[in-house]
């Protein structure tokens, strides 16, 4: 899909621009990192602190894990899904041969980001705006998917090939209980990331005709 040529009054939107559109997904990855881990705490903690959010709430939480860490959480993936083969509510066959595969294959990468939204810190805001308190938290999702995007990015921008995955609910209970996290974080998204050895497949795109409309543009 071709997109228009102009040219950016500031060169970093070009930048900006050519990252969103090379973020990929990448399910192959290794225990490799191309940066150090103060650099990938950087970019996690910068996340956390610019992204906005609805009325400076700053709802989102994150967890950093790398190496033996990472690998804890899809250790607790397996272990709650083989709890599912046991009980009957998923067939053997299927966790074998596709299931277990694919969660090794992410316990296989070198870290796992864990994004949580603090629900429970809403409260008070939600009673001094109390008209617009059913609003609060579909806000507070759509910060923390900003941070969890620009995570992405970045990790990739810096080397690093990435897949964002939704393990959650089976997972939470035990995910708090390892690390002590605080019962009013409820986790939301787990990206996986290390250095990808194969490459992603095609994108694939909706014709823009029906998803955007432009008024009011200069000739």
């Amino acid at each position: 899909m071709g997109s228009i040529q102009v040219d950016f009054k500031n060169p970093a939107t070009t930048t900006l621009l050519e990252l969103a559109k090379s973020r990929r997904t990448y399910y192959d990855l290794k225990a490799e990192s191309p940066i150090s881990d103060d650099a990938i705490e950087a970019i996690v903690q910068d996340s956390v602190l610019h992204v906005p959010s609805s009325f400076n709430t700053q709802t989102s939480r994150v967890v950093l894990l790398l190496k033996e860490e990472h690998r804890k959480v899809w250790d607790i993936a397996i272990n709650a899904i083989e709890e599912l083969v046991a009980a009957g509510q998923v067939p053997k066959e299927v966790f074998e041969t596709q299931t277990k595969p694919k969660l090794n294959a992410f316990r296989a990468a070198y870290g796992t980001v864990l994004f949580f939204v603090d629900y429970d810190s809403l409260a008070s805001i939600k009673e001094k705006f109390s008209l617009y308190a059913d609003k609060f938290d579909p806000f507070a999702m759509e910060s923390n998917a900003m941070t969890q995007y620009l995570v992405w990015v970045a990790l990739e921008s810096e080397g690093f090939g990435a897949n964002l995955q939704h393990y959650n609910p089976l997972i939470d209970e035990q995910i708090q209980k390892t690390w002590g996290l605080p019962t009013s974080w409820k986790l939301d998204a787990q990206l996986v990331f290390g250095v990808s050895t194969t490459d992603p497949g095609e994108k694939t795109f909706t014709p823009l005709e029906g998803r955007l409309k432009v008024f009011g543009k200069s000739q």
